[in-house]
């Protein structure tokens, strides 16, 4: 079996922010040229990235299926709408705002906001591409669309970032094999998805991605493109989940109306087209991308019954609810495949402008 390095978590960090770093003499840190030694602040107080009150509500709301996302401890759009969709599913104003009633109601899940791992080979796989190509005539020369590295698969895993991590571990951490990280709780109460015709391979990733075996079921969903979120009901017409999603552009606009989603597909290859894209000349050659977390669909594709659309995951799960898509409903990884415990397949998906 191939070693696994153990090497800090911010160089991780750099590689995304930055195409060149350099090792400053003395020092197991990774530090751009002409910036000064990372200096870390404790999660939860002034100076850090986290608020802590809003990191732990995100893993609360998240437990309880009204998900911000990335966990990342950040009062933004994508956290007000997750409080908000809880506040609606139990009778509260839906203000998006913690008040004490609904840090109350958040509370009653008692789950901590993060958890110690040692990690280990559930956490690092391994197999990853770096540096990972940007455009399909690259990708379709791989055999596996994989992570990039140690950190950004730990990330996905715990449903956060990179630079989270970083944020509440320090710079100086470490991470490889055997090694401790403070991460957010969002370990499932069961993996036991009985009853489900999942693959070993694909309910391997359910497993990895700390999907809970017992998910709110609902009946149905609704897409609103102005709000962001994708809404599951349940046959009472109950809100029981929300999540963010990124839909549609100008060139390629949500199609508003009814349709199905019929068929579910995990670990997907996926099909490039380029006259099915705007922004891509049609000249250029089809290609069959390659199935891995970093594809163009991420780890599930849910088709509708609308030719070339389906809701699918993401390789930038930092980017849902803030850029924009090619027609289709982008999730998180994590997300897309907790939606498809939600739902079986065949249910009606209304889209609303």
């Amino acid at each position: 079996m191939p070693r696994t390095p153990i090497l800090p978590i911010l160089s991780y960090c750099l590689v995304f922010a930055a195409t060149t770093a350099t090792a400053q003499p003395g020092s197991n840190v990774f530090t751009p040229p002409g910036t000064a030694k990372p200096v870390w602040v404790q999660p939860g107080t002034p100076g850090s990235p986290i608020n802590g009150a809003v990191f732990h509500a995100q893993v609360l709301l998240s437990s309880a299926g009204f998900s911000s996302g990335v966990i990342d401890g950040k009062d933004g759009m994508s956290f007000k709408a997750a409080v908000r969709g809880f506040q609606q599913s139990r009778g509260l104003p839906a203000t998006g705002k913690l008040d004490i009633a609904t840090r109350r109601a958040l509370l009653d899940r008692n789950r901590p906001s993060t958890v110690n791992v040692k990690l280990g080979r559930a956490d690092i796989g391994g197999n990853y591409v770096y540096p990972f190509p940007k455009k399909a005539e690259g990708q379709a020369k791989l055999k596996w669309a994989g992570y990039r590295n140690m950190l950004e698969e730990v990330a996905e895993r715990y449903h956060t970032t990179p630079d989270t991590i970083v944020a509440l571990n320090g710079p100086t951490a470490l991470i490889g094999i055997g090694q401790n990280l403070r991460l957010p709780n969002v370990l499932p109460a069961s993996t036991d998805y009985q009853g489900s015709p999942l693959k070993p391979e694909h309910r391997a990733w359910f497993v990895k991605l700390n999907i809970d075996a017992n998910e709110p079921q609902g009946d149905h969903v609704v897409i609103d493109k102005s709000e962001g979120l994708l809404k599951v009901i349940d046959d009472g017409d109950r809100l029981v989940a929300q999540f963010p999603v990124t839909t549609g552009s100008q060139h390629d606009p949500l199609p508003l109306g009814n349709w199905k989603v019929s068929t579910y597909a995990f670990l997907p290859p996926f099909h490039y087209q380029p006259d099915l894209f705007w922004d891509v000349d049609d000249s250029k050659d089809e290609k069959m991308l390659p199935p891995g977390p970093n594809g163009l669909v991420g780890v599930a594709w849910l088709d509708l019954t609308k030719d070339h659309y389906g809701i699918h995951g993401t390789p930038e799960p930092q980017t849902i609810g803030r850029t924009e898509s090619h027609g289709c409903i982008r999730m998180t990884n994590w997300d897309v495949l907790r939606l498809s415990r939600m739902l079986k397949p065949g249910f009606k998906a209304e889209f609303r402008a």
